[in-house]
């Protein structure tokens, strides 16, 4: 990192995410004042001088189980404001989720396409530059935004995971739904470079109504090989379960689930199914949902604060 280094800062329960980032750029993190209300209302604001600074501000934008998303991206938007009165020359948010990413076109008339909406919020609150890891549609995503931003791939994480644990069969490389077939696609390219052998494709075929899930065929054949499904978030599971069943009646032999990004809304369901040997994710979102024993008997979580670090320091 440069000698004129950014500040940086950590909000709600990204601290030890933001500490992990910090430690590998050989910086502190930086103090913030925090202040919760009767009625519920809140402020936050720095206690080091930031005049003419840049900062990195670290908020994954997530709900849990004290602070909805909703609350966490008001509480984002009043820091940055706070950041720039104080004199901030530049702030960069790094949201590891990013939250609203999903809702990205319309689906009937007159609906709402909330991820430009936060977009426009988060321009509006000073936010001069924006770093995020696997949103749903990259390309909406930067439509969205008019400030330079990030869009950080998991694939190469995944590739190089799995990479390490093939062993002689063929793999195939599936997508979960149509939508997905981009990702899957670079995962598949990027893990048969690292093996230095062929990695085939499939699709399973989903659709979606009122969020029930249907559908089931294949596209590809994923007999006699193992079988790995990408995808960029698990919510309630049930996308992976069904992509899950229909590789395994059309004879995959093994069975793994990868995706960037594990809300669990669904619970454990996903985990208690046998259909996965191990299911894969990055730490955007700690998995508090799971119970420990759960998560540490079926979950592999792949940390990406050398990915964050590496793109900060090409930013400055």
């Amino acid at each position: 990192m440069a000698t004129n280094s950014p500040l940086l800062f950590a909000l709600h329960d990204n601290q030890a995410y933001a500490a992990r980032v910090a430690a590998r750029l050989g910086l502190p993190l930086a103090a913030v004042e925090e202040r919760v209300y009767e009625d519920g209302e809140h402020k936050s604001w720095p206690v080091d001088e930031v005049d003419g600074r840049r900062v990195v501000l670290f908020a994954s934008l997530h709900s849990d189980a004290e602070l909805s998303t909703n609350d966490k991206l008001c509480r984002l938007m009043f820091f940055c404001c706070a950041l720039k009165d104080a004199g901030t020359s530049q702030v960069q948010v790094v949201a590891p989720y990013l939250c609203y990413t999903r809702k990205e076109r319309r689906t009937h008339p007159q609906d709402a396409v909330i991820n430009r909406y936060v977009a426009t919020l988060l321009e509006a609150s000073g936010v001069d530059r924006l770093m995020t890891l696997e949103v749903h549609d990259a390309a909406a995503f930067d439509n969205a935004f008019r400030i330079p931003t990030q869009h950080l791939d998991s694939t190469e994480l995944f590739a190089e995971h799995f990479a390490g644990l093939a062993d002689g069969t063929e793999l195939v490389a599936v997508s979960p739904d149509m939508g997905g077939i981009k990702r899957a696609e670079r995962f598949r390219s990027r893990l048969e470079q690292r093996l230095g052998r062929p990695v085939a494709s499939a699709c399973v075929e989903k659709h979606r109504n009122n969020d029930v899930v249907t559908g089931g065929g294949l596209l590809g054949s994923v007999r006699g090989k193992t079988a790995i499904i990408v995808d960029d978030l698990i919510s309630t599971g049930s996308t992976l379960l069904q992509a899950g069943k229909a590789c395994q009646e059309a004879g995959a032999i093994r069975l793994f689930a990868a995706a960037a990004h594990g809300l669990f809304t669904g619970g454990s369901a996903l985990l208690d199914s046998p259909l996965f040997e191990r299911i894969v994710i990055c730490d955007s979102v700690p998995p508090f949902r799971l119970a420990p024993e759960v998560a540490a008997q079926r979950l592999e979580i792949l940390g990406t604060s050398a990915l964050v670090a590496a793109r900060l320091v090409q930013s400055y």
